[in-house]
């Protein structure tokens, strides 16, 4: 894999925009987004009315989707419409219908904070949905031998704070919806894990992620997309990837 050149420290903005330039390019890595988007999207339909967020917005592109999001990121972005901590939200008491993240939820340095903020800000009904690293046979093993970020299991709900990027725990998703999920039950009893699924084997790892060049050519999405189908049907272990969907009751 032939990885790219990026004269950028992590944590900075221009690292960010240079990842939403490689999103735009990379056909796989677009579409994959689409698909996440249009799910994020179309959940809106049966919620109350109120802000639709999403948090991390960083390089996506979901207010291409849906110009009524409102798009965040901690980092000062140009193409934010806020910039904020998720763990201090300019929101009023359940003003949010819902609030969408895509690999943003195992950069938050205090989860235990974060959930808290989210229930305050949420209305009744509304959703947290996100996309995360999945802590399955073949995720754990490709997060932890080809990608940057840590990826510990044995984790707490705490990270360092090394930098809005740099911090991080692949594994913070399972570990505190799955592994402490009696914990998480008794500290959150109004914020309900309604959905859990695991996803795409192969898509994100073929396009090539935000650090190596697209292994495959554009013409064999559709293929690598029902291969995934596929393969994600035979076993969750076969994934790389784990979108969640809690709802305020």
């Amino acid at each position: 894999m032939l990885k790219y050149y990026i004269p950028y420290n992590l944590d900075s903005p221009e690292r960010t925009i240079f990842h939403k330039k490689l999103i735009q390019k990379k056909l796989f890595l677009r579409r994959l987004y689409e698909e996440w988007y249009t799910f994020f999207i179309r959940v809106k339909e049966d919620l109350p009315q109120g802000k639709l967020i999403e948090l991390g917005s960083g390089g996506g592109f979901l207010k291409e989707i849906d110009r009524n999001v409102i798009c965040t990121d901690i980092l000062d972005l140009p193409t934010n419409d806020l910039t904020f901590s998720a763990l201090d939200m300019p929101f009023k008491n359940e003003e949010v219908s819902a609030i969408f993240m895509i690999d943003t939820f195992h950069h938050v340095p205090d989860s235990e904070l974060f959930l808290k903020e989210a229930e305050r800000v949420l209305m009744t009904n509304g959703v947290l949905i996100m996309v995360e690293p999945a802590n399955s046979l073949w995720g754990r093993f490709i997060y932890k031998n080809f990608h940057h970020e840590p990826f510990e299991v044995g984790g707490d709900w705490k990270i360092p704070e090394n930098g809005p990027l740099s911090g991080a725990n692949g594994a913070l998703p399972w570990i505190v919806f799955e592994r402490d999920k009696e914990r998480f039950d008794t500290l959150f009893p109004c914020l309900t894990v309604i959905d859990m699924k695991y996803h795409t084997p192969l898509r994100y790892l073929v396009s090539g992620g935000v650090s190596f060049r697209q292994l495959v050519p554009d013409f064999s999405y559709p293929f690598f997309k029902s291969l995934d189908k596929i393969l994600s049907g035979i076993s969750k272990n076969l994934s790389m990837f784990v979108t969640i969907k809690l709802q305020k009751r």
